[in-house]
């Protein structure tokens, strides 16, 4: 057990040299959410209440790009090149690779919240986070259940070059009713009804209790949950070694 931590302890060591030697991975880790809380940020400058709202879905939607959208990325791209068939061929355990990319996820997930929480601190007038242990629980909840989806969205993926379609194609949906930009309690009844149902909903609102409003949202985990439950099941049960094309 402890050989298997240290393989992984050094996997995700080379994970992390790797990602910050990858510009371009850094950019839309780190830099694009804070490019749209710069963006929104000016454009609701003088209204707290909608900044209230837009930095906790910023942090929302940070966790989903640091994990969903990395991970789905990620795990087509070692499948389909062949790495994650010729890393089952060797000595290394496979919890332990799967482990570091699931640590390595998380790190950019922290990183980025950690960021966001500065930036409504000393940029938005939010103040420090009300209740930091709901910050931590939600925060771990998210990261969880969203690491989870990407696994079980990019055994949908056919090849890497479609990669970027499909997960485009479930992200931007999501961030669009989720209420990462506004209040999605404001939203038209069909579209509120949709966000009601999706994780993200459940995560901003969970977050904006712990950062902004200090109101307890703890049953908004019963539908995180549900949907991590949904990922493992689909993400161990489409989970492959090999590539899929000939």
């Amino acid at each position: 057990m402890s050989e298997a931590v240290a393989i992984a302890w050094r996997q995700y060591r080379l994970e992390r040299r790797m990602f910050w030697r990858n510009p371009s991975a850094a950019f839309f880790n780190f830099v694009l959410p804070l490019l749209f809380l710069g963006l929104f940020g000016a454009i609701y400058a003088g209204s707290q209440e909608d900044l209230d709202v837009l930095v906790p879905g910023i942090a929302g939607m940070s966790v989903v790009s640091a994990t969903f959208v990395a991970l789905a990325h990620n795990l087509v791209f070692l499948r389909e090149q062949g790495v994650l068939k010729r890393l089952r061929g060797t000595p290394m355990p496979a919890g332990s690779y799967l482990g570091a990319l699931a640590a390595h996820a998380i790190t950019n997930a922290a990183i980025q919240l950690g960021i966001v929480i500065l930036a409504g601190r000393f940029l938005f007038g939010i103040g420090w986070p009300d209740d930091p242990l709901a910050l931590t629980v939600f925060a771990v909840a998210g990261v969880t259940c969203f690491a989870l989806l990407g696994a079980a969205l990019a055994h949908v993926i056919p090849n890497f070059d479609s990669a970027p379609a499909y997960v485009n194609a479930a992200f931007l949906p999501l961030i669009a009713i989720s209420g990462v930009f506004y209040d999605a309690g404001e939203s038209p009844a069909f579209l509120r009804d949709i966000a009601e149902a999706l994780p993200l909903t459940h995560l901003i609102d969970g977050l904006s209790g712990a950062m902004v409003t200090g109101a307890s949202h703890w049953s908004d985990l019963v539908v995180i949950g549900l949907w991590a439950v949904a990922g493992a099941a689909l993400a161990v049960r489409g989970f492959s070694w090999d590539a899929r094309r000939s």
